[in-house]
């Protein structure tokens, strides 16, 4: 071996070492913060939940037949009705007991092999405020957005809005409203609201169990407003998350209360029926396995939940926001300090604007409410423009922007909320128990998502591509390594990922393909719900290319792509931003189809 030989061998272990190093970096800048959730007896908050007397619910295995609940219904003199039409399949069901025979009923069932939980149901009641109406009549708003409105929603200010909506949008991404229901067709005495022109999708009403989710109440299509309101649209208010659908679950009657039951089978529903964010803007104080159990479910199922921290303004966290899996969200005010009634503790993950309606710090000549367009109470026929306040408006402020992550390819729920907390803002007199990691910023986490990712994307592609080149010259090069090379490495794993921070650039047709790595494509393609599919996240792409195009002048191109592809696939497997459809095992699916694309590019590269 000569000197050279010597040398080249170097350089070429050298890169492979860094190549490791930044792997193990990357792993470590990405990995999710450990979830602090309370594990004690929060309060009541946004609603307070009081154990029914006479109501208990049975969760039973999934795979259990009709003749077990037929026996268990015999041995224990009970009648055993699914919770609702949507339940069948994960056997959840209410009894009706007597108060006295309740304790001893819920302690020999939950001994029974069938039986996964058994426990009382509860009632959860929305804490009642009145809403402030705003004058409809206002000049157009200069610039974007164009809402003649959007003067008074100081809240999306606070949390950098302007900035964020050039850049992102949350085009298809499916957000579950558990809640009162949303004003989401016309019929009967319902309506749809002028200034919430969205896609709604698979809507059920859980407490009437019909598949129509009208909202007789307005604090369900309010919450909705927060995340979709139409925007810049020349009329009313703006939203978050202007292009999201929304999913209405109505677990809330006319009066704002509903069970514990109901609301764990819409967290359930939701997750199967393909929302990849659930805001609930509900809780109490009555802890319910039940509900953990659904949590849990549905962030499993890659399902971000966010919910309200309760508005009681006690130092605990009301349920389900205290679970591990949710996003406890408190509230802030115009001066983002957080309000009088917000609840606060350790369990508290972010602060976004709940408002105040009992102040104007603005001075605006309005109440410091949440503004945003809802059906006026008692009368689902009619609409107004109303200011709420409450950790229920905070928490659609949070879920819109989580959104806005997973329609930038960030889909799965512990990358999300790492990146929320990571970017959020500390404001003055900043306090963990009560800001968690502090206000929310979309505009910064939008960036982090597509900025960051893409960094390290480009940062992986680039180095296995220096990597294999310099084992393929150990061979003999049977091909010129030069700018086509380095274009196929961008294009494979990162894109030009920064073009959509130049304003309107990012509105430019074909811009979402040029600014994502090749794996990413799908997110474009088969929309968020789609993303993390296997065939875009393995080598069978760079393995079609090769095939097709080894032989040809542009094998430097295939080359690098194949090699860019594979520093995709290195990111994803030590930072998980979506889960890979049908692989057994997502990091090793992951680094062994790096390898095989890195492989292809040996293969082209060398003589």
């Amino acid at each position: 071996m000569t000197d050279g030989q010597r040398d080249r061998r170097k350089r070429g272990g050298a890169i492979w070492l860094l190549l490791l190093l930044v792997v193990v970096v990357a792993w470590w800048y990405f990995r999710p913060a450990p979830d602090r959730a309370a594990t004690g007896d929060p309060a009541a908050g946004d609603a307070w939940a009081e154990a029914d007397p006479d109501d208990i619910l049975v969760d039973l295995r999934d795979d259990v037949g009709d003749d077990v609940v037929a026996d268990l219904e015999r041995t224990f003199g009970i009648d055993l009705e699914l919770v609702s039409d949507q339940s069948a399949d994960e056997r959840l069901y209410r009894a009706h007991v007597a108060p006295d025979r309740r304790d001893a009923l819920i302690a020999a069932l939950s001994a029974r092999p069938e039986v996964e939980v058994a426990e009382p149901d509860a009632r959860v009641t929305l804490t009642p405020q009145p809403g402030v109406p705003v004058a409809a009549s206002q000049p157009m708003h200069p610039g974007f957005p164009n809402d003649p409105l959007y003067r008074f929603q100081w809240h999306m200010d606070q949390i950098h809005m302007p900035a964020a909506w050039p850049l992102a949008d949350g085009d298809g991404v499916i957000v579950a409203v558990i809640d009162t229901g949303v004003a989401h067709e016309n019929r009967g005495r319902f309506t749809t609201m002028p200034d919430l022109d969205v896609d709604f999708v698979k809507p059920y009403d859980f407490v009437h169990n019909v598949a129509h989710a009208n909202d007789d109440h307005g604090h369900g299509t309010h919450v909705a407003g927060t995340i979709a309101q139409s925007t810049n649209n020349g009329i009313g208010v703006a939203g978050v998350a202007r292009k999201v659908k929304i999913m209405p679950l109505k677990v809330l009657g006319a009066d704002g209360s509903g069970s514990v039951g109901g609301i764990a089978d819409a967290i359930r529903y939701a997750a199967d029926e393909g929302a990849k964010v659930i805001n609930m803007s509900l809780g109490g104080r009555f802890p319910s396995r039940i509900l953990k159990r659904a949590v849990q479910y549905a962030h499993s199922k890659g399902v971000v939940v966010v919910c309200a921290a309760g508005n009681d303004g006690r130092g605990k966290v009301s349920y389900p926001a205290a679970y591990p899996g949710a996003i406890a969200v408190a509230a802030t005010q115009y001066d983002e300090r957080t309000t009088f009634y917000s609840n606060w503790g350790a369990a508290i993950d972010l602060a976004a604007p709940g408002g105040n309606t009992r102040v104007d710090q603005n001075g605006d000549g309005m109440p410091d409410g949440v503004l945003q367009n809802t059906i006026v109470e008692g009368d689902p026929s009619r609409n107004d423009y109303l200011a709420y306040m409450g950790t229920s408006m905070a928490s659609p402020h949070v879920a819109g922007v989580a959104a806005l992550l997973v329609g930038e390819g960030v889909t799965d729920p512990d990358q999300v909320e790492a990146i929320l907390k990571d970017t959020a803002r500390k404001p003055e007199g900043y306090d963990r128990d009560r800001y968690g990691a502090g206000i929310v910023d979309a505009a910064a986490a939008v960036v982090r998502a597509r900025t960051a990712v893409g960094t390290w994307q480009a940062l992986l592609g680039l180095l296995l591509a220096a990597a294999v080149a310099s084992a393929a010259r150990r061979r003999g090069l049977g091909v010129r390594i030069g700018a086509g090379y380095v274009a196929g490495v961008l294009v494979g794993a990162s894109g030009l990922f920064f073009l959509p921070l130049f304003g309107s650039i990012a509105a430019w047709p074909g811009m979402d393909l040029l600014s994502r790595g090749l794996p990413s494509w799908d997110l474009v393609l088969l929309g968020p719900a789609g993303h993390g599919n296997a065939l875009f996240f393995s080598a069978l792409i760079p393995l079609v290319l090769v095939a097709l195009l080894a032989s040809t002048r542009a094998r430097a191109v295939v080359a690098g792509v194949a090699a860019g592809v594979g520093g995709h696939l290195l990111l994803y497997a030590v930072a998980p931003m979506a889960a890979i459809a049908y692989a057994p095992a997502d990091p090793v699916w992951l680094v062994a189809n790096a390898a095989a694309c890195a492989g292809l590019a040996y293969l082209v590269l060398k003589r």
